[in-house]
């Protein structure tokens, strides 16, 4: 089998909700890409690709880039070409982290698709359901982390997480106050994006550890292993990072052998696709690690995290941004969640279709 096409669009989603941000204060306008493979066999499968902020300008990267290298190709031979990739990216393509996934997660739906079987039983099936918990966008009181981790509990999903804005006081005070709303047994975590010195994070921290967090998230950029492993050493507290390291697994072996983190996150968008967040939770395993899969944002690509959640064991947790309807975009259906489980799908490849009319309605550009 071979791919014989691949069409490529720009999306761009703009949201008009003033009351929720990004981390660095701008409002919610997404861009991403759509893109349909197709066989000489007839198998036709659609896939949805982050794009940062500038769709056209990655969807001219897989246009210029990533189509010429799998036109032609079976996607059988996903290893060889997850190999072949990396030798011919090096050769001056240089490309952004998030450019394979979609490439990668298309082979595998053409070959799910073929066998006739769900994704994550077509990568060997650990489970049927995995728990949810919601994750905040930055919110502007901390007031309102605390409503909203109560909200996550009385619909019974299985955690909070805290995204905090820059200011070490707000945040420390909207991780206190989102205790106090939910009480002592319900789990919450806290993921400041690296916006705090490594003397704040160890008095953050230790703050976290009276409150019984479950994890501090990115507490310092990823590409500070030296600082990352004296907060590891030092706090009980787990640290969890390492989503932003390209080239992974090979990025991340030296963080998982000298526990620079505790452990580790992945995901299917800027993970090197199934094939890379695959990998890395195996290597992850192999030294007793976590690797919790890490929100793809909008949910054509969480149901994609959701099948890798399904095939492995060290991840306890599916993620989804909260509120979820600004997210629940793209899909022809929503994905099931029931309480606080989320049900995979049993029909063929991801089990749910993209919402093509939202997709034409909100397409700019066609490669």
């Amino acid at each position: 089998m071979k791919i014989s096409d691949i069409k490529i669009r720009a999306i761009r989603h703009e949201i008009e909700e003033s009351a929720y941000n990004l981390k660095d204060g701008t409002g919610l306008k997404f861009e991403f890409l759509a893109i349909t493979f197709k066989t000489d066999e007839d198998v036709s499968v659609d896939v949805i690709g982050f794009a940062g902020r500038d769709a056209e300008g990655i969807g001219h990267t897989a246009e210029n880039v990533l189509k010429p290298f799998f036109l032609g190709r079976d996607p059988y031979y996903r290893e060889l070409h997850w190999h072949d990739f990396r030798k011919y990216d090096r050769t001056w393509h240089f490309t952004p982290i998030y450019s394979y996934a979609p490439f990668d997660i298309a082979c595998h739906l053409i070959a799910a698709e073929k066998a006739g079987l769900p994704l994550y039983k077509y990568l060997g099936a650990y489970r049927d359901e995995v728990p949810v918990y919601g994750s905040s966008l930055t919110l502007d009181t901390p007031e309102k982390y605390a409503a909203e981790a109560k909200e996550q509990q009385d619909k019974g999903w299985a955690a909070y997480k805290l995204h905090p804005p820059v200011d070490y006081d707000f945040g420390l005070k909207a991780h206190r106050l989102a205790r106090e709303a939910v009480g002592p047994d319900f789990t919450l975590m806290s993921d400041p994006v690296g916006s705090y010195t490594a003397e704040q994070c160890l008095k953050f921290g230790r703050e976290l550890e009276k409150l019984d967090y479950k994890w501090l998230e990115e507490p310092l950029y990823d590409e500070s292993p030296s600082a990352l492993r004296e907060l590891a050493r030092t706090l009980d507290i787990p640290i969890i990072g390492g989503e932003t390291l390209n080239k992974r697994p090979y990025s991340l072996a030296e963080y998982i052998s000298t526990r620079a983190i505790d452990m580790v996150r992945a995901d299917v968008s800027w993970s090197g696709g199934i094939t890379g967040t695959m990998k890395t939770a195996h290597l992850c395993e192999s030294f007793g690690m976590q690797c919790e899969i890490h929100t793809a944002i909008f949910h054509p690509l969480e149901l994609v995290n959701l099948h890798v959640c399904a095939a492995i064991k060290n991840c306890e947790y599916f993620e989804l941004l909260v509120p979820t309807h600004l997210f629940n975009v793209g899909l022809a259906e929503d994905i099931q969640i029931e309480n606080g489980m989320a049900k995979l799908p049993d029909k063929p490849g991801l089990g749910i279709d993209l919402d093509w009319d939202f997709i034409d309605n909100n397409t700019f550009k066609e490669f």
